[in-house]
């Protein structure tokens, strides 16, 4: 014969044993999740600089059969690089001439026919090198000697001419306050993104991360990993970026 079970009631103590724990059990939930309540943001700073140092440099190069003919012959080129750098306001501080290479020139000779066919290489003389490079903060100066230097090619001078590298040389002092800026934009991007979300205040920084910093040529937003330097425009723009996380109250 089959009985029917009736629900029985529950006791006072059993209500309150049930009660208490799904209170503790909320709040548990409540405070795990609150410890992890934050937001993540990315605040950027971006500058325009302009470089206050140049580097320039020209290779000087002569050939002759005899190797001591050949440096006699490169000598003379330095001396009237110089000498027209000198003329052209390039101070002797801002001057720098490297050592002399010396490399001996060989071409391929192929004598003989058929089987006795032999090819040797034959000494066709010496090629002399010597670089001289330029280093000043008067960018407006040397970018015109830059420009004008190989007029020395109709005095006979054999010289390659190199493009300038700008450098910027308070980046270092600028890096810093880029970082305070971008730091600054990022807790302004989290009070604006909490206030119009609602429900929720910033607080104490949790984690910062500085990003890369990047040096591009100016109007450029090229960004890498590894960061850029630029020192191919005297005009520059310097972007900096921070990764924040605020905890929220």
């Amino acid at each position: 014969m089959l009985t029917k079970l009736t629900p029985r009631l529950l006791t006072p103590f059993a209500l309150a044993l049930v009660t208490s724990t799904f209170i503790a059990a909320t709040a548990f939930v409540f405070v795990k999740t609150r410890d992890h309540r934050a937001i993540d943001v990315t605040g950027s700073a971006k500058r325009r600089i302009t470089s206050d140092l140049i580097e320039w440099s020209a290779e000087l190069h002569a050939e002759n059969k005899d190797r001591v003919a050949a440096v006699r012959l490169l000598k003379d080129h330095v001396d009237k690089t110089k000498k027209y750098l000198l003329q052209n306001g390039i101070t002797e501080a801002e001057l720098r001439v490297s050592s002399t290479t010396a490399d001996e020139q060989f071409d391929s000779v192929v004598e003989g026919l058929g089987e006795n066919r032999v090819e040797r290489s034959v000494s066709t003389g010496w090629r002399t090198v010597q670089t001289i490079t330029v280093r000043s903060p008067d960018v407006n100066k040397v970018e015109k000697v830059s420009r004008e230097v190989t007029d020395l090619l109709e005095q006979g001078v054999e010289l390659t001419s190199f493009a300038p590298a700008y450098h910027y040389t308070r980046l270092a002092d600028l890096k810093i306050e880029m970082l305070a800026e971008a730091s600054k934009d990022a807790r302004t991007r989290a009070d604006q993104m909490v206030a119009a979300a609602g429900g929720a205040g910033i607080g104490k920084l949790l984690r910062a991360d500085m990003g890369v910093i990047n040096v591009n040529p100016a109007n450029s937003t090229n960004t890498t990993w590894q960061g850029n330097n630029d020192t191919s425009s005297l005009d520059k723009d310097i972007l900096t970026i921070v990764h924040i996380t605020f905890a929220l109250d």
